[in-house]
């Protein structure tokens, strides 16, 4: 039984009785090829300097899971900074929201890493060892299942991956520790390895395999247009009014400027015909732009047939600008990552925690003296090593008892200080003492922190109340 033929295609990347449809676009040389090359190799270099450059001694970026810590533009980031991470979060996302209100998919199109490495590194290569996408289809047609060029293509792509993957390894644990595991047994750096090896092989199966596909089908933001976008977003489109109706032949006087010459989909890297309108697939590359300009110059046309507009000045009810999402998308933004801003230069120069016991909160002692075990944890965000003492304060008769004061914290790293709080159960007022807990490095930081203390309880015969207590009387 022949299996089922859909009536179309019902993907761009699926044949109408459901094989794949290898896409090999056609590239239109134009002005906005240039201008996207000139940013995706910007981008590319930044990606690959990254890990070598350093700001006040501090990695530019280094995602540091071993310390749990976040170094960004030269700032460290702490697991105490949750909120400074929300905040940083949050501001990223109204940003690529606002990006969306105003220019549509200008992130798929010009800087998104899937689009950029297959656009500007892995299909030139496919092109420059398969002899373009006539020769590419000539492969594909062959069904060899061994090419020699197919096979350098992808022996190319390989040691590209493997670079890229090396380089992202440095941006968990630096570039030197890199090197160093790179000319050293992998048994000496299984997780690393494990790393670098498992990024590879999904480098390779991305770009030698699934491809565009992973525009199509795995990430959402196509199917989110419908909500970050709206009428008035620039996007990349057809002028429907001035293309139509379409046809071949010198005598265009009842004729639109589209002449059907299939270049617009030819050099579409997602395969789809922008003639049809917005579309989930559409990436916003801008190829269908310089393939269009290019033929409406040889035919004597205006160029722009196909450009970035917005579906509202198509229509030709003119663009708006100001509208109810992008006055509220950047006051959203100036709001929270203004409080970032404030956060992060208002920080201290070290971040205190007091912890209480892991057990009973607190033990009488055979001469009566109430004691409290206390935890000071102290995370040095300062870039020098401090000591910081501990005083405490608040109640007669009080003595504190701290082995490790003061405390030698190196710089970004967190210790903890165990200390004693001796009281007379006199000091207690219905089983609570609130006492000042003050730290100090001895130079810049000086912090106190109110604690309170838990004690036993008294009844007006100053009879004891408290079980444990009770249970030491009975003894």
């Amino acid at each position: 039984m022949a299996a089922p033929v859909a009536p179309g295609r019902v993907l761009p990347t699926l044949n109408e009785d459901g094989t794949r449809r290898w896409l090999r676009p056609k590239p239109a040389p134009g002005t906005w090829l240039k201008r996207r090359t000139v940013v995706a190799w910007v981008l590319l270099l930044t990606y690959v300097a990254i890990p070598h450059v350093f700001i006040g001694g501090k990695p530019a970026m280094l995602l540091d899971l071993q310390r749990r810590e976040f170094t960004f533009v030269g700032t460290t980031f702490l697991p105490t900074d949750t909120l400074l991470l929300m905040l940083l979060a949050i501001s990223t996302v109204i940003a690529i929201f606002l990006a969306s209100a105003l220019a549509g998919r200008v992130w798929c199109g010009w800087a998104c890493p899937q689009t950029v490495y297959m656009e500007f590194v892995f299909r030139p290569i496919e092109r420059l060892f398969e002899g373009g996408p006539r020769g590419s289809t000539q492969i594909d047609e062959a069904k060899a299942r061994f090419h020699p060029r197919r096979f350098t293509k992808h022996v190319v792509y390989l040691v590209i991956g493997s670079f890229l993957a090396h380089t992202f390894l440095a941006y968990f644990v630096g570039w030197d520790p890199v090197v160093h595991w790179v000319f050293g047994s992998p048994n000496a750096h299984p997780v690393g390895f494990s790393i670098v090896t498992m990024t590879t092989i999904a480098i390779m199966l991305d770009f030698v395999y699934f491809r565009e596909q992973v525009c199509m089908v795995a990430c959402p933001y196509g199917r989110w247009q419908s909500a970050l976008l709206d009428r008035d977003s620039l996007i990349v489109a057809y002028d429907y009014g001035r293309g139509e109706p379409r046809g071949k032949g010198k005598d265009r006087a009842e004729k639109g400027d589209c002449v059907e010459c299939q270049a617009c989909v030819t050099t579409c890297p997602t395969g789809i015909d922008i003639r049809n309108g917005l579309q989930m697939e559409c990436i916003h590359c801008t190829q269908c732009m310089d393939a269009c300009d290019a033929v409406m110059r040889k035919i004597g046309r205006p160029e722009g047939l196909i450009r970035y507009s917005s579906l509202a000045a198509l229509a030709g009810n003119g663009r708006h600008f100001i509208r109810t999402r992008t006055v509220l998308y950047p006051v959203a933004f100036f709001l929270v990552f203004g409080a970032f801003v404030w956060q992060l230069t208002h920080k201290e120069a070290a971040d205190v925690t007091l912890l209480g016991p892991a057990g009973a909160p607190f033990t009488l002692e055979p001469d009566g003296t109430v004691a409290n075990q206390l935890r000071v944890r102290i995370a040095n965000r300062s870039g020098i090593a401090h000591a910081y003492a501990v005083e405490v304060t608040g109640a007669d008769g009080l003595k504190v008892i701290a082995p490790l004061s003061p405390l030698p914290v190196q710089p970004g790293r967190t210790e903890t200080m165990p200390l004693f709080v001796m009281l007379p159960r006199d000091a207690f007022e219905e089983g609570v003492r609130t006492v000042t807990v003050r730290v100090t490095d001895g130079a810049k930081f000086a912090g106190a922190f109110p604690y309170r203390l838990a004690g036993p309880m008294r009844d007006e015969a100053n009879e004891p109340t408290n079980a444990h207590e009770k249970a030491g009387k009975h003894e």
